[in-house]
């Protein structure tokens, strides 16, 4: 029996597999169930999810912290996000307008945003005696292997039928609301209760936040970007089917899934800013380089991709719930996923944007877009060294 303080792991787990299950069928979702999209409408699908997060993470955050309480609200938002995939579901079965499923989408990206940063939360509440560091590098561990998990299982299922991809992450979905219910518990230590004014107040006051806020835009936007672009690259220009799409996926979300808990217990030894940064640059000439490798060099370079990856997103995620403090710990956890979502939702719709201007004046337009999306993720790292170097930021403490 999994117990309260381990749940959250487990549901942060299985609500993550339909998101990435849905990236080998992307093609299958919009232009080829669709005759007549334009790259900017298939992107569209991935993006609006995104945009539904950003109005569901404040909202979620800003009212569990103002109650005290995030069982019953991650339970509805499970709950929520099911249902939402069950209603893709028969859109797609149905051959509906498209502009009903991005409508879903809209509303499976609230619906799961708001269960993740509460889910987080509830997992940040429950730290042991490892300290944040662990508990956060479990946390994201189980964000991630879902994530990995979700790619190869998504292309397998999506290869029998695309159907049965939000099929059966709705059931999924309701199921973990059910589990949640039974299992979940909200933290027994006493937390001051604030109003939303306040919340947000003492949110701005601590400038600190927006380190780990700024790591979280960029690396979603590159992720925004793999989910996408990549995908319409590995399909429609390598010419990968939709299991050696999942693959490769995998390649790069498993090690990044393995190795996210040992990079939050590292977080507590070396400076985490110095790992985000450093990793970033890493991260950055990965996405330059991969536009430029013949397809059977792709899977080895993304497995290469999720190592570095992991270097970044375990010490962000424990900065926020650092920062963030226990008074407002899934308020800052909700604006860390609030700006990943912004960054995600501007992935897709700059890189396609990026594609439609180079394709004026290219015959091979992806690569430039790889070479710019890799320079972003540079250029903000080193900006953001800038300013805490300079005090703009304050110092970051050491990962407890």
């Amino acid at each position: 029996m999994i117990g309260p303080q381990h749940l959250p792991l487990f549901l942060l787990y299985g609500l993550m597999l339909p998101v990435t299950g849905m990236v080998p069928v992307l093609p299958d979702f919009t232009a080829q169930r669709f005759p007549g999209l334009g790259q900017f409408a298939s992107h569209l699908f991935m993006s609006i999810n995104m945009i539904g997060a950003l109005v569901g993470a404040p909202i979620a955050g800003l009212v569990s912290d103002r109650l005290g309480r995030r069982k019953a609200l991650a339970v509805g938002a499970l709950a929520l996000n099911g249902l939402t995939l069950l209603g893709i579901a028969w859109g797609y079965a149905n051959a509906t307008q498209y502009g009903l499923l991005l409508a879903l989408r809209l509303l499976e990206g609230f619906a799961h945003m708001s269960a993740l940063s509460l889910l987080m939360a509830l997992g940040a509440d429950h730290a042991g005696k490892g300290g944040l560091g662990a508990r956060m590098g479990a946390v994201g561990a189980s964000i991630s292997l879902g994530v990995a998990t979700g790619a190869p299982l998504g292309g397998f299922v999506g290869g029998i039928d695309p159907l049965w991809v939000p099929l059966g992450g709705g059931v999924l979905s309701l199921a973990l609301a059910v589990t949640g219910f039974i299992g979940l518990a909200d933290s027994t230590q006493t937390r001051p209760r604030m109003d939303a004014g306040a919340i947000v107040a003492t949110l701005r006051r601590r400038r600190q936040l927006l380190i780990p806020l700024a790591f979280s835009f960029a690396d979603r936007l590159t992720v925004g970007f793999i989910v996408s672009t990549l995908s319409l690259y590995l399909g429609l220009v390598i010419g990968f089917d939709a299991q050696k799409i999942g693959l490769a996926m995998a390649a790069f979300l498993v090690p990044f899934s393995v190795l996210t808990y040992p990079a939050g217990h590292l977080s507590r030894h070396l400076d985490p800013l110095v790992m985000m940064v450093a990793g970033s640059v890493l991260y950055g000439v990965f996405l330059g380089v991969l536009g430029f490798l013949p397809g059977e060099w792709i899977v080895a370079a993304m497995a290469g991709g999720g190592v570095i990856a992991a270097l970044m997103y375990a010490p962000s995620l424990v900065l926020a719930a650092q920062y963030g403090g226990e008074d407002c710990r899934a308020s800052a956890l909700a604006a860390f996923n609030m700006a990943g979502s912004l960054g995600f939702a501007a992935g897709p719709l700059l890189s396609s944007t990026l594609l439609a201007l180079f394709g004026l004046f290219m015959a091979r337009a992806y690569t430039p877009v790889f070479i710019v999306i890799g320079a972003i993720e540079i250029v903000l790292a080193l900006a953001v060294l800038a300013l805490v170097r300079s005090g703009r930021l304050g110092e970051q403490p050491a990962a407890s």
